[in-house]
């Protein structure tokens, strides 16, 4: 068991590591248009990929597409309550609460722990958690929900096709098949590396609240993604995808919101800095307890 964690693990955290290690050598690292090719083209082409790839049935899909929401739902429920009992602005601290990297570190764990399956699962928690961050995240930030938002995003309408192919049957052209998979394919290790630059441009501020509210994420994600699981039925591959999903740290996109509304991004940054950290020791014991 103890192998199996390591060739899971360690080369996700390695990857992130070099990213760290590339910007603390003070190399050139354009974090903004990464950012824009991974949402725009990388992702967009890996949820097609992936999802029109599925040897699972369409009916699982639906049913972790939905447990995602379900999932995002309670998280804010819960966070809306206990900000409140904290004195803490939820314009602030609320997203980080609710929105998991399901994304940069979701995404390779899912792939080393459960395979080609599990990565078609966490590639629909994940477009499924992104779109919901592209417009509910946004009134969280901003106040204001923009469903136009939604409309411009890539991400969205690969989503959709995917879904179309899948739910008429339709055979995905081989040219087609293999662009998606070889665009898709430079996502994952992309992902990782930029969260590595991104870890090293960030600073703690405030740590005790910084350590109690990143605990809070990733210990109410856990809780929330194993009763969710229970009530929706998944079992197996899908379970595992599910409750590793939902018990990720704080997603880095957090930050980048945090500094375009000017809501105390430097706290936010800490939040995402501490959970990822935190993230590195509950990861295996998670794994440890799904694949045991």
């Amino acid at each position: 068991m103890f192998s199996e964690l390591v060739a899971i693990v360690v080369p996700v955290y390695l990857c992130v590591g070099l990213g760290f290690a590339w910007r603390r050598a003070g190399r050139p690292y354009d974090t903004a248009l990464i950012t824009e090719l991974l949402m725009g083209v990388g992702a967009p082409a890996l949820v097609f990929s992936s999802l029109t790839g599925l040897t699972v049935g369409g009916e699982l899909v639906v049913r972790v597409a939905a447990g995602a929401l379900l999932a995002l739902a309670a998280s804010a429920v819960l966070g809306v309550g206990l900000l409140r009992l904290l004195g803490l602005p939820a314009h602030t601290f609320l997203g980080p609460l609710v929105f998991m990297n399901a994304g940069n570190m979701g995404l390779p764990l899912c792939l080393f722990a459960f395979g080609e399956e599990g990565l078609a699962l966490g590639t629909t928690f994940f477009a499924t958690a992104a779109l919901t961050h592209f417009t509910a995240g946004q009134w969280i930030w901003a106040g204001r929900l923009s469903a136009g938002e939604v409309l411009r995003t890539p991400l969205a309408w690969s989503a959709l096709a995917a879904a179309v192919v899948l739910a008429l049957g339709l055979p995905v052209p081989r040219w087609l098949a293999r662009t998606t998979e070889l665009v898709g394919s430079f996502t994952i290790p992309l992902m990782q590396f930029t969260l590595g630059v991104s870890l090293c441009g960030l600073s703690v501020a405030g740590m005790p609240r910084a350590l109690f509210l990143s605990a809070l994420r990733i210990g109410m994600g856990l809780g929330v993604g194993v009763g969710l699981a229970w009530l929706l039925g998944l079992e197996g591959v899908a379970r595992g995808v599910f409750i590793l999903d939902c018990a990720m740290p704080v997603a880095v996109f957090n930050y980048l919101l945090a500094e375009r509304y000017r809501r105390s991004p430097e706290e936010v940054a800490g939040l995402v800095m501490v959970s990822t950290l935190l993230a590195f020791g509950t990861i295996p014991l998670i794994l440890a307890w799904l694949l045991g």
